[in-house]
């Protein structure tokens, strides 16, 4: 059978000829959202400590509360949509992380820049990315939503990797502990501060866009395009007001939702599944609270370490997902998850290993290129080799189940009951986020600290050990937790 125009590789992307502007502006938008967030969150746990004052302890326990309530505020704006609009929605959330963001720039006492700076930002970032995904819904037809799902992710790891290059050279430019010298204003920032200024200025443009550009009401149905006056529902409401009224009407539809769940065998088998996922999640939020302590410590001041994982994660994610995707089409989610979640955890292992051992590696080709890359001097160091290394491996296993980790609620869940399974997922990461950045903080202390000996393999095998759980467990639960996916090999 001879393919159609449609059906081709070329033609898969022609269906986005004609879609609306406004769903162009969230792409655009997307790669902002994600620069700005980014290069904020690698810079938390070191703004924390060297700015605000905190140990590692105590740094790791705010950054665990703030990354809760993050999670939490996410899964209450989920009806917000409905309650006031697409435009009023993001022009909150862009508007409230900017203001957040220029606050903590500014201000390193403690009782201003958390209370009226960082948590104000944990629900600025909540009104961002779930409300883009209900609009990239709402602005596409059937045929271009795949194609358009496809697009954004992609713009996402294109604002990752951005944000890892611009984080490591706003710290060599300035130092790792260095000042910029804000101009007109005539004071002093330090570098943790510059950088999460840039973040509040990398949101201002985003907030222009959608103020000057994003129509109000705009929805892409099979039979066109339709702009409709939106109707808020709450119309004699401010939109403080509002957003409350939703989030206790959220509240209550959840409450009615999970206790009916309860009485459903598959939800055990569904809370099973990402209990155990969320063991190889962990890496991901040690990335962003633990790494960036110990590569300081352990590579000195000013290392590229962004780069390290950041900016080569997102790439070879671009490239690999659709690529193994393709590649496991026939595979079920349960196996593909299996698979990536096994490898991600092995990776881990790749940095117990001492440096010592790469040193061939260093001193070779490989060594060579990683210096170009970074634009380092001298000779390469063998822990960038091992970070490298583990960053490839670790992105090639985040490849094989990342993509497929939302379609197993789809396959798991009773019919018509799919959203609230996927909405429900996030409940494991509330535990994993509170837990990795308290622990964060203990690890640093125990075996990387800032002053005396340091044993950083152990660490690192306390978390590849906690993240083997995930491939092990859903072994050894197979039985009890995997469904049958139609059309797929078991």
């Amino acid at each position: 059978m001879t393919a159609t125009k449609e059906d081709s590789f070329i033609g898969k992307f022609l269906v986005m000829k004609g879609a609306v502007r406004e769903l162009w502006i969230i792409f655009g938008t997307k790669i902002m959202t994600i620069l700005a967030y980014s290069v904020v969150n690698s810079t938390l746990i070191l703004w924390l400590s060297s700015d605000l004052g905190f140990g590692d302890k105590s740094a790791g326990f705010v950054v665990a509360t703030w990354s809760t309530a993050l999670t939490i505020f996410t899964v209450m704006v989920g009806s917000l949509v409905d309650a006031v609009g697409i435009r009023k929605s993001l022009l909150a959330g862009f508007g409230l992380a900017a203001a957040a963001r220029f606050v903590m720039a500014f201000c390193a006492i403690r009782w201003i820049a958390l209370p009226f700076g960082l948590f104000p930002l944990a629900l600025g970032e909540a009104l961002q990315t779930p409300v883009m995904v209900a609009a990239v819904k709402r602005f596409t037809s059937t045929r271009q939503r795949s194609i358009a799902f496809s697009i954004y992710y992609a713009m996402m790891n294109i604002g990752f990797a951005v944000a890892g290059w611009t984080f490591d050279k706003v710290r060599h430019g300035l130092g790792e502990y260095g000042q910029y010298n804000v101009p007109l204003l005539g004071f002093h920032i330090s570098t943790y501060q510059t950088i999460i200024l840039l973040g509040a200025l990398f949101t201002l443009p985003n907030l222009v866009l959608t103020w000057f550009a994003l129509r109000g009401g705009v929805e892409v149905t099979e039979e066109g395009v339709q702009i409709k006056p939106e109707t808020p529902r709450y119309p004699d409401k401010s939109f403080l007001q509002a957003f409350l009224l939703a989030s206790r009407d959220a509240f209550r539809d959840w409450l009615r939702i999970f206790s009916n769940l309860w009485t459903q065998p598959t939800f055990y088998r569904f809370l099973a599944f990402f209990g155990l996922v969320v063991f190889v999640k962990l890496i991901l939020y040690h990335m962003y609270y633990t790494f960036p302590k110990f590569a300081i410590r352990e590579l000195g001041e000013g290392a590229p370490f962004g780069q390290l994982f950041g900016t080569l994660n997102a790439v070879i994610v671009v490239v690999m997902a659709p690529v193994i995707g393709a590649l496991t089409q026939r595979f079920t989610a349960y196996k593909a998850v299996v698979i990536g979640t096994l490898i991600t955890a092995l990776s881990v292992f790749l940095m117990v290993v001492p440096p010592a051992r790469f040193q061939g590696l260093a001193g070779g080709h490989f060594g060579q290129a990683i210096a170009w890359w970074l634009d380092l001097a001298g000779p390469v160091r063998p822990l960038y080799v091992s970070i490298v290394l583990f960053t490839i491996l670790y992105s090639i296993g985040e490849s094989f189940y990342s993509p497929r980790l939302y379609e197993y609620p789809a396959a798991i869940a009773p019919k018509g009951q799919e959203g609230s399974y996927l909405a429900l997922s996030m409940l494991p990461y509330f535990v994993a986020k509170f837990f990795v950045g308290s622990m964060s903080g203990f690890l640093l202390d125990a075996f990387c600290p800032a002053t005396g000996p340091r044993h950083p393999q152990m660490m690192w095998i306390i978390i590849g050990g906690m993240a083997l759980i995930a491939p092990i467990g859903l072994v050894l639960a197979r039985s009890y937790i995997q469904v049958h996916e139609a059309g797929r090999d078991n």
